[in-house]
Protein backbone atom coordinates (compact mmCIF):
# COMPACT_ATOMS: atom_id res chain seq x y z
CA UNK A 1 0.00 0.00 0.00
CA UNK A 2 2.74 2.63 0.73
CA UNK A 3 4.41 1.54 -2.43
CA UNK A 4 1.40 2.60 -4.28
CA UNK A 5 0.81 5.88 -2.55
CA UNK A 6 4.63 6.54 -3.32
CA UNK A 7 4.36 6.16 -6.70
CA UNK A 8 0.85 8.26 -7.16
CA UNK A 9 3.12 11.27 -5.14
CA UNK A 10 6.00 10.80 -8.14
CA UNK A 11 3.56 10.51 -10.85
CA UNK A 12 1.31 14.02 -9.77
CA UNK A 13 4.74 15.47 -9.55
CA UNK A 14 6.21 14.07 -12.72
CA UNK A 15 6.78 16.70 -15.86
CA UNK A 16 4.92 14.62 -17.88
CA UNK A 17 1.88 14.61 -15.52
CA UNK A 18 1.67 18.34 -15.35
CA UNK A 19 2.04 19.05 -19.01
CA UNK A 20 -0.87 16.69 -19.90
CA UNK A 21 -2.75 18.10 -16.66
CA UNK A 22 -2.25 21.49 -17.91
CA UNK A 23 -3.26 20.57 -21.54
CA UNK A 24 -6.10 18.81 -20.62
CA UNK A 25 -7.57 22.08 -18.25
CA UNK A 26 -6.53 24.37 -21.31
CA UNK A 27 -8.88 21.86 -23.81
CA UNK A 28 -11.93 21.76 -21.36
CA UNK A 29 -11.81 26.01 -21.16
CA UNK A 30 -11.24 26.24 -25.25
CA UNK A 31 -14.49 24.06 -24.87
CA UNK A 32 -16.13 25.95 -22.01
CA UNK A 33 -16.40 22.59 -20.04
CA UNK A 34 -15.14 22.28 -16.76
CA UNK A 35 -11.99 19.93 -17.16
CA UNK A 36 -12.48 16.41 -15.41
CA UNK A 37 -11.25 15.43 -12.51
CA UNK A 38 -8.28 13.34 -13.85
CA UNK A 39 -8.09 9.79 -12.53
CA UNK A 40 -5.09 8.07 -11.79
CA UNK A 41 -3.89 5.52 -13.86
CA UNK A 42 -4.02 1.91 -12.92
CA UNK A 43 -1.02 0.06 -11.71
CA UNK A 44 1.42 -2.28 -13.52
CA UNK A 45 1.48 -5.43 -12.45
CA UNK A 46 3.38 -7.97 -10.26
CA UNK A 47 6.32 -9.13 -12.53
CA UNK A 48 5.93 -12.90 -12.24
CA UNK A 49 8.72 -14.28 -8.96
CA UNK A 50 11.57 -16.80 -9.55
CA UNK A 51 9.79 -19.66 -8.63
CA UNK A 52 7.44 -19.18 -11.79
CA UNK A 53 10.05 -17.97 -14.28
CA UNK A 54 13.09 -20.50 -13.71
CA UNK A 55 13.14 -23.98 -15.39
CA UNK A 56 14.36 -27.14 -14.10
CA UNK A 57 18.00 -28.17 -15.47
CA UNK A 58 19.31 -31.88 -15.07
CA UNK A 59 21.68 -32.47 -12.24
CA UNK A 60 24.68 -34.06 -13.71
CA UNK A 61 27.03 -36.03 -11.08
CA UNK A 62 30.35 -37.75 -12.46
CA UNK A 63 32.98 -39.39 -10.75
CA UNK A 64 36.59 -37.43 -10.96
CA UNK A 65 37.88 -41.02 -12.12
CA UNK A 66 34.91 -40.33 -15.14
CA UNK A 67 35.80 -36.84 -15.65
CA UNK A 68 39.30 -37.31 -15.50
CA UNK A 69 39.03 -39.39 -18.31
CA UNK A 70 37.98 -36.64 -20.39
CA UNK A 71 40.87 -34.79 -19.54
CA UNK A 72 41.66 -33.72 -23.22
CA UNK A 73 38.90 -32.09 -23.93
CA UNK A 74 40.03 -28.98 -21.49
CA UNK A 75 36.69 -29.43 -19.00
CA UNK A 76 38.69 -29.81 -15.91
CA UNK A 77 39.50 -26.55 -14.79
CA UNK A 78 36.06 -25.38 -15.83
CA UNK A 79 34.63 -27.62 -14.01
CA UNK A 80 36.75 -27.11 -10.66
CA UNK A 81 35.82 -23.41 -11.22
CA UNK A 82 32.18 -23.98 -11.50
CA UNK A 83 32.62 -26.36 -7.97
CA UNK A 84 34.71 -24.01 -6.10
CA UNK A 85 33.30 -21.28 -3.52
CA UNK A 86 33.19 -18.62 -5.90
CA UNK A 87 31.56 -20.81 -8.81
CA UNK A 88 28.42 -21.21 -6.63
CA UNK A 89 27.75 -17.69 -6.01
CA UNK A 90 28.36 -16.69 -9.57
CA UNK A 91 25.21 -14.28 -10.91
CA UNK A 92 23.44 -15.95 -13.73
CA UNK A 93 25.27 -14.06 -16.57
CA UNK A 94 28.67 -15.46 -15.31
CA UNK A 95 26.64 -18.88 -15.01
CA UNK A 96 26.08 -18.64 -18.71
CA UNK A 97 29.23 -17.80 -19.61
CA UNK A 98 30.58 -20.86 -17.79
CA UNK A 99 27.97 -23.25 -19.01
CA UNK A 100 27.79 -21.89 -23.10
CA UNK A 101 31.88 -22.32 -22.42
CA UNK A 102 31.80 -26.17 -21.39
CA UNK A 103 29.18 -26.81 -24.18
CA UNK A 104 31.69 -25.63 -26.57
CA UNK A 105 34.43 -27.58 -25.29
CA UNK A 106 32.52 -31.10 -25.01
CA UNK A 107 31.12 -29.80 -28.67
CA UNK A 108 34.46 -29.13 -30.13
CA UNK A 109 35.98 -32.18 -28.20
CA UNK A 110 33.58 -34.61 -29.76
CA UNK A 111 33.78 -33.95 -33.45
CA UNK A 112 37.75 -33.44 -33.07
CA UNK A 113 40.04 -36.67 -33.41
CA UNK A 114 40.34 -36.03 -29.46
CA UNK A 115 37.19 -38.61 -29.28
CA UNK A 116 39.12 -41.57 -31.41
CA UNK A 117 41.44 -41.90 -28.75
CA UNK A 118 38.73 -42.34 -26.18
CA UNK A 119 37.65 -45.65 -24.62
CA UNK A 120 34.25 -46.56 -25.58
CA UNK A 121 32.32 -46.14 -22.32
CA UNK A 122 34.47 -42.90 -22.13
CA UNK A 123 33.28 -41.97 -26.01
CA UNK A 124 29.56 -42.53 -24.35
CA UNK A 125 30.41 -40.49 -21.64
CA UNK A 126 31.09 -37.94 -23.82
CA UNK A 127 28.23 -38.05 -26.04
CA UNK A 128 25.95 -38.24 -23.30
CA UNK A 129 27.66 -35.09 -21.83
CA UNK A 130 27.26 -33.14 -24.88
CA UNK A 131 23.71 -34.34 -25.51
CA UNK A 132 22.67 -33.33 -22.45
CA UNK A 133 24.52 -30.26 -22.44
CA UNK A 134 23.07 -29.14 -26.11
CA UNK A 135 20.14 -29.87 -24.76
CA UNK A 136 20.04 -27.76 -21.48
CA UNK A 137 22.00 -24.75 -22.92
CA UNK A 138 18.87 -22.76 -24.13
CA UNK A 139 17.30 -23.33 -21.11
CA UNK A 140 20.53 -22.09 -19.25
CA UNK A 141 20.13 -18.78 -21.23
CA UNK A 142 16.72 -18.45 -20.97
CA UNK A 143 16.86 -18.83 -16.67
CA UNK A 144 19.96 -16.46 -17.34
CA UNK A 145 17.89 -13.60 -18.53
CA UNK A 146 14.71 -14.10 -16.49
CA UNK A 147 16.15 -14.78 -13.72
CA UNK A 148 18.65 -11.53 -13.52
CA UNK A 149 18.15 -9.12 -11.10
CA UNK A 150 18.86 -6.23 -14.42
CA UNK A 151 16.14 -8.12 -16.39
CA UNK A 152 14.00 -8.42 -13.51
CA UNK A 153 14.84 -4.64 -11.95
CA UNK A 154 13.20 -3.24 -15.27
CA UNK A 155 10.07 -3.90 -14.32
CA UNK A 156 9.90 -2.22 -11.28
CA UNK A 157 6.08 -1.54 -9.66
CA UNK A 158 8.81 0.93 -7.31
CA UNK A 159 8.65 3.54 -10.62
CA UNK A 160 7.23 6.39 -12.16
CA UNK A 161 6.10 8.38 -15.14
CA UNK A 162 9.09 8.85 -17.31
CA UNK A 163 9.67 12.98 -17.86
CA UNK A 164 9.74 14.09 -21.47
CA UNK A 165 13.54 14.70 -21.00
CA UNK A 166 14.43 11.50 -20.44
CA UNK A 167 13.23 9.12 -23.38
CA UNK A 168 16.91 9.20 -24.47
CA UNK A 169 17.39 6.75 -21.79
CA UNK A 170 15.63 4.04 -24.80
CA UNK A 171 18.35 5.12 -26.70
CA UNK A 172 21.06 4.33 -23.90
CA UNK A 173 19.70 1.38 -22.97
CA UNK A 174 18.59 -0.32 -26.29
CA UNK A 175 22.07 -1.74 -27.19
CA UNK A 176 22.09 -4.13 -23.81
CA UNK A 177 19.09 -5.97 -25.22
CA UNK A 178 20.84 -6.32 -28.31
CA UNK A 179 23.72 -7.53 -27.28
CA UNK A 180 21.33 -10.18 -25.16
CA UNK A 181 18.94 -10.66 -28.43
CA UNK A 182 22.86 -11.05 -30.25
CA UNK A 183 23.72 -13.67 -27.77
CA UNK A 184 20.91 -15.63 -27.92
CA UNK A 185 21.18 -15.83 -31.50
CA UNK A 186 24.47 -17.03 -31.67
CA UNK A 187 25.18 -19.06 -28.52
CA UNK A 188 25.88 -22.45 -30.78
CA UNK A 189 27.84 -20.65 -32.95
CA UNK A 190 31.64 -21.24 -32.41
CA UNK A 191 32.65 -18.47 -34.22
CA UNK A 192 30.85 -15.92 -31.87
CA UNK A 193 32.71 -14.91 -28.55
CA UNK A 194 31.22 -13.73 -25.49
CA UNK A 195 32.78 -10.90 -24.33
CA UNK A 196 32.21 -11.09 -20.07
CA UNK A 197 33.16 -7.39 -19.65
CA UNK A 198 30.97 -6.14 -22.51
CA UNK A 199 28.14 -8.62 -20.81
CA UNK A 200 28.50 -7.29 -17.15
CA UNK A 201 28.45 -3.59 -18.50
CA UNK A 202 25.11 -3.96 -20.55
CA UNK A 203 23.52 -5.57 -18.05
CA UNK A 204 24.42 -2.51 -15.62
CA UNK A 205 23.17 -0.66 -18.32
CA UNK A 206 20.08 -1.96 -17.68
CA UNK A 207 20.47 -1.64 -14.27
CA UNK A 208 20.51 2.08 -14.13
CA UNK A 209 16.54 2.41 -14.07
CA UNK A 210 13.84 0.28 -14.57
CA UNK A 211 13.19 1.40 -18.15
CA UNK A 212 10.30 -0.88 -18.85
CA UNK A 213 8.20 0.07 -15.85
CA UNK A 214 8.84 3.72 -16.39
CA UNK A 215 7.85 3.73 -19.98
CA UNK A 216 4.83 1.58 -19.13
CA UNK A 217 3.54 3.82 -16.26
CA UNK A 218 4.13 6.69 -19.02
CA UNK A 219 1.97 4.61 -21.64
CA UNK A 220 -0.49 4.61 -18.96
CA UNK A 221 -0.60 8.39 -17.87
CA UNK A 222 -1.27 9.11 -21.37
CA UNK A 223 -3.78 7.20 -22.28
CA UNK A 224 -5.47 7.96 -19.11
CA UNK A 225 -5.42 11.74 -19.86
CA UNK A 226 -5.88 11.35 -23.48
CA UNK A 227 -9.38 9.22 -22.80
CA UNK A 228 -10.16 11.99 -20.37
CA UNK A 229 -9.53 14.22 -23.48
CA UNK A 230 -11.48 12.88 -25.87
CA UNK A 231 -14.15 12.64 -23.63
CA UNK A 232 -14.23 16.52 -23.52
CA UNK A 233 -14.53 16.41 -27.53
CA UNK A 234 -17.22 13.99 -27.78
CA UNK A 235 -19.66 16.10 -25.37
CA UNK A 236 -18.82 19.28 -27.21
CA UNK A 237 -19.53 17.59 -30.39
CA UNK A 238 -22.56 16.68 -29.36
CA UNK A 239 -23.53 19.36 -27.83
CA UNK A 240 -22.32 22.19 -29.52
CA UNK A 241 -24.62 23.60 -32.25
CA UNK A 242 -22.73 27.27 -32.76
CA UNK A 243 -19.10 27.26 -33.32
CA UNK A 244 -19.44 31.25 -32.65
CA UNK A 245 -17.44 30.85 -29.43
CA UNK A 246 -15.51 28.11 -29.86
CA UNK A 247 -12.99 28.50 -32.82
CA UNK A 248 -11.16 25.44 -33.68
CA UNK A 249 -7.77 27.38 -33.77
CA UNK A 250 -7.66 27.76 -29.69
CA UNK A 251 -8.46 24.29 -29.00
CA UNK A 252 -4.54 23.14 -27.92
CA UNK A 253 -3.40 19.82 -29.41
CA UNK A 254 -1.66 17.21 -27.18
CA UNK A 255 1.84 17.88 -26.05
CA UNK A 256 4.02 16.50 -29.28
CA UNK A 257 6.72 14.42 -26.78
CA UNK A 258 3.83 12.05 -27.12
CA UNK A 259 4.93 11.42 -30.61
CA UNK A 260 8.26 10.58 -29.14
CA UNK A 261 6.80 8.85 -26.42
CA UNK A 262 4.87 6.13 -28.97
CA UNK A 263 8.59 5.90 -31.05
CA UNK A 264 10.17 5.06 -28.11
CA UNK A 265 8.11 2.90 -26.66
CA UNK A 266 7.75 0.57 -30.11
CA UNK A 267 11.70 0.97 -29.93
CA UNK A 268 11.81 -1.11 -26.95
CA UNK A 269 9.00 -3.29 -26.67
CA UNK A 270 9.78 -4.48 -30.28
CA UNK A 271 13.42 -5.54 -29.21
CA UNK A 272 12.06 -6.84 -26.17
CA UNK A 273 9.72 -9.14 -28.81
CA UNK A 274 12.37 -10.54 -30.28
CA UNK A 275 14.77 -11.01 -27.40
CA UNK A 276 11.67 -13.22 -25.66
CA UNK A 277 11.14 -15.02 -28.89
CA UNK A 278 14.80 -15.62 -29.59
CA UNK A 279 14.38 -17.95 -26.27
CA UNK A 280 12.57 -21.25 -25.32
CA UNK A 281 8.93 -21.14 -24.64
CA UNK A 282 8.71 -19.13 -21.49
CA UNK A 283 6.88 -20.40 -18.25
CA UNK A 284 3.45 -20.02 -18.04
CA UNK A 285 3.48 -16.57 -16.19
CA UNK A 286 6.15 -15.04 -18.22
CA UNK A 287 3.57 -15.24 -21.27
CA UNK A 288 0.82 -14.24 -19.19
CA UNK A 289 2.58 -11.22 -17.64
CA UNK A 290 3.86 -10.36 -21.22
CA UNK A 291 0.66 -10.74 -23.38
CA UNK A 292 -0.86 -8.31 -20.83
CA UNK A 293 2.06 -5.52 -20.25
CA UNK A 294 4.80 -6.08 -23.09
CA UNK A 295 3.02 -6.72 -25.95
CA UNK A 296 2.89 -4.76 -29.31
CA UNK A 297 -0.52 -6.08 -30.60
CA UNK A 298 -2.55 -7.35 -27.79
CA UNK A 299 -5.37 -4.32 -27.40
CA UNK A 300 -5.02 -3.39 -23.71
CA UNK A 301 -1.40 -3.91 -22.95
CA UNK A 302 0.30 -0.58 -22.41
CA UNK A 303 1.13 0.57 -26.10
CA UNK A 304 -1.07 -0.79 -28.48
CA UNK A 305 -3.84 0.76 -25.80
CA UNK A 306 -2.36 4.12 -26.12
CA UNK A 307 -1.70 4.33 -29.63
CA UNK A 308 -5.68 3.95 -29.90
CA UNK A 309 -6.66 6.25 -27.63
CA UNK A 310 -3.93 8.79 -29.28
CA UNK A 311 -5.47 8.29 -32.82
CA UNK A 312 -9.12 8.27 -31.38
CA UNK A 313 -8.32 11.98 -29.74
CA UNK A 314 -6.60 12.70 -33.25
CA UNK A 315 -9.82 12.01 -35.30
CA UNK A 316 -11.81 13.90 -32.95
CA UNK A 317 -9.96 17.19 -33.07
CA UNK A 318 -9.82 16.76 -36.77
CA UNK A 319 -14.12 16.01 -36.87
CA UNK A 320 -13.78 19.15 -34.90
CA UNK A 321 -11.94 21.39 -36.54
CA UNK A 322 -14.13 20.30 -39.54
CA UNK A 323 -17.11 21.50 -37.95
CA UNK A 324 -16.11 24.56 -36.43
CA UNK A 325 -13.76 26.11 -38.79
Amino acid sequence: MLLLAGWLTACSDSESASELAGWQETLGKALNQPAPKPRQPGNIGDFPQPRALLQETADVREGMLNIYALRRCGIINLIAQRNNQLGRVAPPSQRWIYELTLWRQLDSCLTSDLSNDLAEEDLQRLQRLTALKTHELPIVSYNTLVGSEEWTGSFSRASSPLDPSDFSAVTIQLPALRYLLNAVTHQFDHQWQPDSAQLEQHLKQLRARPLSAQLMRTLMLATTRLDEGSALLSQALETTTDCSTQSSATLPVPPRWLDDLERQSLRWFTTMDELLDAHIAASTALQQYRRTWLSIEAPEAPLPHFQRAYQHHKRLLHTFHQRCN
